[in-house]
């Protein structure tokens, strides 16, 4: 059997022990019941994943998946494709976004070639996990062979087990790809059977002409490739990305391993998406982090039945939303465990009933 299914297999439902000690310990804390709102959900759903009361975040990792897309020449980005190798080395150059944000919440960002369409064997700081240089063009047959989408999931597979090596509490997606919010597009639009134009946006802001061309190019995608919508990997295979296979493959690791997983925008929200359909119960392990201006995001928050945490009209991709997002998760967790309790801190807690006698 390979990889993916052994994973696939090896996810459960979260520890309901755990959460429980948990809730029971943020009864405890100094401060009115829920008083710290959402921080407090996110601590008690970070024990249930982990498996641990007293969860810590401090070994975080963001893994930027790397592919190329053949759609690219239909015209449905702003951007041609020279510019995801460019930016792979900006990654790797620390001068990106990402790695900005990655470096202000203490997180390890690593740069996966999973389907860039030009050779980076001799790149030095990139992980060479190439499946093939970028996909075909998904308006004229597939995206790529079923082998190929399962070799790509398992790449992302692989990068968890590694990273859990070198120590890691939690993951975040990212990615790039220009043009691969096409694909992305393409993943929602079959697996939720939405008509196209809901589930696609502007990408890297294109013109209104081309937003039309975009969503005509997906719509014969997929008349064209037919994929079985209830088939994800056959999804996947027909009109999706190497990277999006490969982010979807670290969202199964995550879940298989008790790791939490931070879901970054629109292209990682499809990954998640592909994920959800494979295995359900990988979405109690997905921690969202923003809304994306993408049009799709939404879809998928509503698909999933998960809440973001903000909303501040980013777009980049590249897990910058997750990077910002694990601040507050992290924050999450130290609150349930550093915070004094009322015993230890010898403050009075809530008065259960009112006093025998009156108050003169």
């Amino acid at each position: 059997m390979s990889n993916l299914f052994l994973t696939i297999a090896a996810i459960h439902p979260l520890n309901v022990a755990a959460m429980s000690a948990a809730e029971e310990r943020q009864g405890m804390l100094t401060k009115p019941p829920k008083a710290l709102g959402r921080l407090e959900t996110l601590s008690i759903r970070l024990a249930g994943i982990t498996g641990n009361a007293f969860p810590s975040m401090q070994r975080k990792v963001i893994t930027v998946m790397a592919g190329d897309h053949g759609v690219v020449v239909e015209g449905v980005s702003a951007f041609p494709a020279e510019v995801t190798p460019q930016m792979v080395l900006n990654f790797i150059a620390g001068g990106a976004a990402i790695n900005v944000l990655g470096r202000h919440v203490g997180a390890r960002v690593i740069v996966t070639d999973v389907g860039v369409a030009s050779d980076l064997s001799r790149v030095e700081g990139v992980r060479h996990r190439n499946v093939r240089m970028g996909t075909a063009n998904m308006a004229q047959g597939p995206a790529m062979t079923r082998d190929e989408a399962i070799r790509a999931f398992e790449v992302g597979i692989e990068t968890v087990e590694e990273e859990i090596a070198n120590g890691l509490d939690i993951i975040a997606t990212g990615e790039m790809g220009i043009g691969n919010t096409t694909p992305s597009s393409a993943i929602i639009a079959a697996l939720t059977g939405l008509p196209v134009a809901e589930v696609t946006g502007r990408g890297t802001g294109i013109s209104d002409q081309a937003l039309l061309l975009k969503c005509l190019v997906i719509e014969k995608a997929l008349a064209l490739n037919k994929p079985d919508v209830s088939d994800p990997i056959d999804v996947m295979a027909k009109v999706g990305g190497l990277e999006i296979a490969a982010l979807a493959g670290v969202m199964l690791a995550a879940a298989a391993h008790r790791i939490p997983v931070v879901m970054d925008g629109f292209i990682s929200g499809a990954a998640a998406l592909t994920a959800a359909r494979l295995c359900p119960l990988v979405a109690e392990y997905i921690l969202p982090s923003h809304v994306s201006v993408e049009i799709g995001h939404k879809v998928v928050f509503e698909e999933l039945g998960l809440t973001p945490l903000f909303d501040l009209g980013m777009r980049l991709g590249e897990g910058t939303g997750a990077a910002l997002a694990m601040s507050i998760i992290d924050a999450s967790a130290k609150i349930l465990r550093e915070m004094a309790t009322f015993q230890s801190a010898g403050v009075s807690g809530e008065m259960v009933e009112p006093p025998s006698t009156p108050l003169s």
